[in-house]
């Protein structure tokens, strides 16, 4: 028996937020002060680094929720199967549903809770909660999902990432560019055909990194101090991914007893392109090889960082070729990883 990912499906906001957009923005220092730079540069030197020239904000009725539900609805068809039979429905998210124009999270119910009521599955087996984990929430819940299966407790799971960092963004933060919404989703399950999950690796640091992302007040110290926004040290979350989701890739590997030059794809979280390359540059460096060409598919470049959503977002447009110059045939061996606020490191090697 192998466990394998036999659906997928991703919601994509259609409202476009392009890089001209932040030229109004009035960017200030941590401490409130001038940033002592015309926005004009700002921005350019923010897509030099990350390679983002747009992302994707979700529309003002709508919440994570929502789209949990609309990715979810695109997986279970795909998968072809009855919503029913699911044993588990697992959602990783990190703000909760928060509404346009309010500061306040609400994750009661739990928003897999949100999403069974939205699919009116009926079986009271069928259990739905959230998982909060960083941007590896998505592969994390993934992990789950595999040892609920490996259990015998469950044969059919739903894993849904989805998050509306739009709604969380300090308008006068430079990091603020890096955000979006999006939500992607997967059905996996027991199959009979060789492949699937082949081995994970995850780990948490928290001693020194734990607040290397966390929830702080705005730059301009003019705003409330009682309403808090998504903040970062961009600087230490790049060194320390550098430092250690290379060898956590290389740990997960190693695991899977394949070779390095068998991989096929390496669907990384969207975070920021340079950040991404160094760490698959530095990967492929633990093993004396070069970096094959066209073996890590990129959408930060026009979808932002959506979070716990990019690497399912990935993963199902590359499924059905909608990333040019990309695709995975059966047989084929990936790997998913992520880094995020925790700070935490996973990955999955997967032979489609």
């Amino acid at each position: 028996m192998s466990i394998k990912i036999t659906g997928t499906g991703s919601y994509i906001p259609s409202k476009v937020e392009k890089n001209e957009h932040f030229l109004r923005h009035n960017f200030l220092n941590v401490d409130g002060s001038a940033i002592n730079s015309v926005n004009k540069i700002i921005v350019e030197k923010f897509k030099t680094i990350t390679g983002i020239s747009e992302r994707r904000y979700t529309k003002p009725h709508l919440n994570s929720s929502d789209l949990a539900y609309f990715a979810a609805q695109k997986a279970i068809e795909n998968a072809n199967i009855d919503p029913e039979e699911l044993d588990y429905i697992i959602l990783a998210h990190n703000f909760g549903d928060i509404t346009k124009d309010t500061n306040q999270s609400d994750a009661v119910p739990c928003l897999a809770s949100r999403v069974k009521h939205s699919l009116r599955i009926k079986n009271p087996k069928c259990i739905a909660y959230d998982i909060l984990f960083g941007c590896p929430g998505w592969i994390q819940g993934l992990i789950q999902a595999q040892a609920f299966i490996k259990a015998g407790i469950a044969k059919k799971c739903l894993v849904i990432g989805s998050e509306t960092l739009s709604r969380v963004l300090d308008n006068h933060d430079r990091d603020s560019m890096i955000y979006s919404d999006g939500a992607g989703a997967t059905i996996i399950e027991e199959s009979k055909e060789n492949g699937g999950i082949l081995a994970h690796e995850t780990a948490s640091y928290t001693y020194d990194e734990a607040y290397y992302l966390f929830y702080g007040i705005s730059n301009n110290k003019a705003l409330k101090t009682n309403t808090k926004y998504l903040k970062m040290h961009g600087r230490k979350i790049y060194e320390f991914a550098l430092k250690n989701v290379p060898y956590a890739m290389k740990s997960c590997l190693d695991k899977s007893g394949i070779s390095i030059n068998n991989l096929s794809k390496i669907l990384i979280h969207q975070a920021n392109e340079k950040m991404d390359e160094a760490i698959i540059n530095r990967f492929y460096k633990l093993y004396d090889t070069p970096v094959p060409k066209n073996i890590m598919p990129m959408t930060i470049h026009n979808l932002g960082n959506s979070s716990v959503a990019t690497v399912p977002t990935l993963f199902d447009l590359i499924r059905k070729d909608k990333i040019e110059n990309h695709n995975i045939s059966k047989g084929d061996v990936i790997m998913f990883a992520s880094v995020g606020s925790g700070m935490h490191i996973n990955a999955i090697v997967y032979k489609y």
